[in-house]
C-alpha cells in the first residue's frame, strides 16, 4: 500500500511540475529555435509561421489565435517583422509578450542609404521607410546571446520552480552561440569580393562579419525590383565589383539569371535568412547561420 501511495504521489508531483512549465508561442522558426534551447527538456515552444511559410504574408488561423490566448509566454521579434501579429497578441491577453527587438542590450540597426557601399543602388526597406528598425537582428550572434538570457528570465518569471534550469540552459546556449560565432568568423576572414543579395535582410550579418554586401535586388521582401534598380545592379556586375549574387530561398531566381548573363558574377546558393527551409527545433539557429556563411564564403572566395 505504501509503495502504491508513493507511486501515486510521485506521479502527481511530476504532473504538477510539468503543468507549471508555461506554454510558449513564438512567431518564426528562428525564434522558436532560441526558445527551444532555453526550455530544453521541459517543453517544446509552438511556432506560428512554420517552415516553408512566408512571415511577411501570413494569415493567422483560429487555432493559432487560441494558442496565443492560452500562452503563458509569447516571444516574437516585434511588429517590424510580423506586423499582422500585433493585434492578435494584444487581444490574446497573454501576460508576458516578449518583443526581442526591445530587449535591453540588443544592437538594433535602422534602414538608411549609408548602409550600402554603392549609393547609386540605394538601400531597400523591409516594408518600412528609411530610418525604420531592421528586424533581422538574429543575424548578429551577439543579439542571439542577449536574447536567450532574456528568454530565460521571461520563463523564470512565469515558472520560478524551473528558473535555475532556464538560466543554466540559456548560459549554455549563449556559450554555444559564441563558439559558433568564432567558427563562422574564421570562415569569412579576409573575404573582400563584393556580393549582392535578393533583398535587404543582411545588414546585421554584413556589419558583424565585415561582409562586402554592395547591393540588394528588391526594395522589400515581396517587392519586385524597379528598372532603375536593375540597371544599377547590372552596372555593378558589368564593372566586376560583384563576384556573387544570391537569390533567396522560396523565391524565383529567374531575375538573377538574366542579370548575370554576360558578366563574371556567379549565382550563389539561395540564402535563407529566416530559416523557412530548415526543420524547426533547437538546432535551427546554428544551421541557419552556418548555411548563410558557408554559402557566401564558398561563392565569393
Amino acid at each position: 500500500m505504501r509503495k502504491l501511495l508513493a507511486v501515486v504521489t510521485t506521479t502527481m508531483l511530476t504532473t504538477a511540475a510539468a503543468a507549471e512549465v508555461p506554454a510558449v508561442v513564438t512567431d518564426i522558426p528562428v525564434v522558436q529555435s532560441l526558445v527551444a534551447q532555453v526550455l530544453g527538456d521541459l517543453g517544446t515552444p509552438a511556432v506560428i509561421v512554420g517552415s516553408g511559410s512566408d512571415p511577411h504574408d501570413f494569415q493567422l488561423r483560429p487555432s493559432q489565435a487560441r494558442s496565443l490566448a492560452t500562452a503563458g509566454v509569447v516571444v516574437w521579434i516585434g511588429p517590424e517583422m510580423t506586423p499582422w501579429l500585433s493585434a492578435a497578441i494584444e487581444t490574446s491577453g497573454t501576460a508576458a509578450p516578449v518583443a526581442l527587438l526591445d530587449v535591453p542590450g540588443t544592437q538594433v540597426r535602422t534602414y538608411g542609404a549609408e548602409d550600402h557601399a554603392d549609393e547609386s543602388v540605394g538601400h531597400d526597406a523591409h516594408d518600412h521607410t528609411e530610418g525604420g528598425r531592421d528586424p533581422h537582428a538574429w543575424l548578429d550572434p551577439g543579439n542571439a546571446r542577449v536574447w536567450v538570457l532574456a528568454i530565460a528570465e521571461a520563463l523564470a518569471a512565469q515558472d520560478t520552480d524551473h528558473a535555475a534550469t532556464y538560466r543554466a540552459n540559456a548560459e549554455r546556449a549563449a556559450q554555444d552561440i559564441a563558439a559558433l560565432d568564432a567558427a563562422l568568423s574564421e570562415k569569412v576572414k579576409g573575404l573582400t569580393q563584393g556580393i549582392a543579395t535578393a533583398h535587404d535582410a543582411y545588414g546585421y550579418l554584413a556589419a558583424h562579419y565585415g561582409l562586402p554586401i554592395l547591393a540588394s535586388l528588391s526594395e522589400g521582401d515581396a517587392a519586385a525590383p524597379g528598372a532603375a534598380r536593375m540597371t544599377g545592379i547590372r552596372g555593378l556586375l558589368d564593372s566586376g565589383k560583384v563576384a556573387c549574387i544570391f537569390p533567396e530561398a522560396g523565391h524565383d531566381p529567374k531575375a538573377f539569371v538574366t542579370l548575370t548573363e554576360g558578366t563574371s558574377a556567379k549565382i550563389g546558393t539561395p540564402l535563407d535568412p529566416e530559416g523557412i527551409a530548415i526543420a524547426p527545433g533547437a538546432g535551427l539557429y546554428a544551421e541557419l547561420m552556418t548555411s548563410l556563411i558557408d554559402s557566401i564564403a564558398d561563392c565569393a572566395r
